[in-house]
């Protein structure tokens, strides 16, 4: 553990996919994160936030006036596509499913969640491999913490919060606990550590 435009997955990128979960304080740490995303991001981002299921999701409004890059909610079928951010919406687990597509279910809640961010990072997982990058960010509970376990397993990278840089340190310092971590950075480092990362062509 160390401290310290919208188009097809391109190979010419060493990862294709970040994964982000957060809870409380998910919006302010990203606020923080997203406005230092270049505009030319080569990787795919799927973003879960654990979100109120009886109200309907303004998440991508929220969003969009903080990144460069489109955002929209994820629907069920759609082609995953590099330099966009995709929202879980309320009440729905986002999964990645067959050829690379968005999938949402309605299966149980997991960690008292749904959307819940071990369903999304074990789909990304299984189907991103060594290819996949999972951030953690701040929140209660301890989502997160199996999802990472299986992005490791499979050969991916994994980037937690600082927790003393949280709002709410748990759902870090769950993933922390796990010994599966690659990087534990403040908030501040983070964007520029996954612009670094996704950013280097594979060797």
């Amino acid at each position: 553990m160390n401290a310290s435009p919208s188009s097809v997955l391109s190979s010419a990128a060493r990862f294709d996919i970040v994964a982000i979960a957060a809870s409380a304080g998910g919006i302010k740490a990203l606020a923080q994160l997203l406005p230092q995303l270049p505009a030319d991001f080569a990787a795919a981002i799927v973003l879960v936030i654990h979100l109120d299921p009886n109200m309907a999701s303004l998440l991508p409004q929220v969003l969009k006036p903080m990144t460069a890059l489109p955002v929209k909610d994820a629907k069920t079928g759609e082609l995953l596509q590099a330099g966009t951010i995709y929202t879980a919406p309320p009440d729905h687990h986002l999964l990645i499913g067959a050829g690379r597509t968005l999938r949402l279910t309605h299966t149980a809640k997991v960690n008292y969640s749904r959307p819940a961010a071990d369903c999304t990072l074990v789909s990304v997982a299984e189907r991103f491999g060594e290819r996949a990058i999972a951030v953690v960010l701040t929140g209660y509970g301890r989502d997160g913490a199996a999802g990472i376990k299986a992005i490791k397993q499979h050969g991916g990278r994994v980037i937690v919060q600082d927790p003393a840089t949280a709002n709410v340190a748990s759902m870090p310092q769950m993933a922390i606990d796990t010994g599966q971590v690659d990087w534990v950075l403040p908030l501040e480092t983070i964007p520029q550590t996954l612009i670094n990362l996704v950013q280097q062509a594979r060797i």
